[in-house]
């Protein structure tokens, strides 16, 4: 996350930027360089690039040149979402149970009541999960109409949380990792209460 106000930006890049606000606040995912370039009516990359190079210095967004699904939005003020605590991305650890710092997005998102967990472990790497990335969290209110194998903060009380694809089989639970490494957590149902699914990885660079 940015340490101080990023800097102010031309008509140009004011534009992109809020066109990138709009696109990834209803896709959850960054854009490809040719969908910029559609919407800003534009017939050459260059110019993307150009505003892209510059967002980035001003601290507006994190971008990977010539990979545009690298893009993440830096600049958009609000009140923060809460980073809850950790999660794990291995076996089970102890559950959050107060706010440790605040993620500064887009009001948007805090509209659906999201929250942020720190992730703690490598079990989610082949999901492009990894060790201390912060993931963002849409609250869950009806687990039955998941759909299989999404990605889930799932409470075991007395155990913990723990970041794993969702499973459910009749009165059986399966928390499956995205790791070869780590076997598949079984357990009743209705010992596991689902606290997120996952919306949107936020790797701070």
């Amino acid at each position: 996350m940015p340490q101080s106000l990023p800097s102010a930006l031309t008509s140009a890049q004011q534009e992109l930027y809020d066109w990138l606000v709009d696109y990834i606040g209803q896709h959850r995912h960054s854009p490809s360089i040719r969908q910029m370039m559609q919407a800003m009516g534009l017939r050459s990359p260059a110019p993307i690039q150009s505003r892209l190079r510059h967002l980035q210095q001003k601290g507006w967004i994190t971008w990977q040149e010539g990979q545009a699904r690298t893009l993440q939005l830096l600049g958009a003020a609000s009140s923060g979402i809460p980073v809850l605590g950790s999660v794990a991305a291995g076996g089970l650890v102890e559950t959050f149970d107060d706010v440790q710092e605040r993620l500064d997005l887009a009001p948007l998102l805090e509209t659906r009541g999201l929250f942020g967990l720190t992730v703690n472990g490598d079990s989610m790497v082949d999901a492009h999960i990894a060790d201390g990335d912060v993931v963002l969290l849409e609250p869950v209110t009806d687990p039955a109409r998941l759909r299989a194998g999404t990605i889930v903060s799932a409470l075991v009380p007395g155990s913990g949380t723990t970041l794993k694809h969702f499973h459910r089989n009749g009165a059986t639970v399966t928390l499956e990792a995205a790791n070869p490494a780590y076997e598949p957590i079984v357990l009743p149902a209705e010992q596991v209460t689902v606290q997120g699914k996952l919306v949107a990885v936020w790797r701070q660079v």
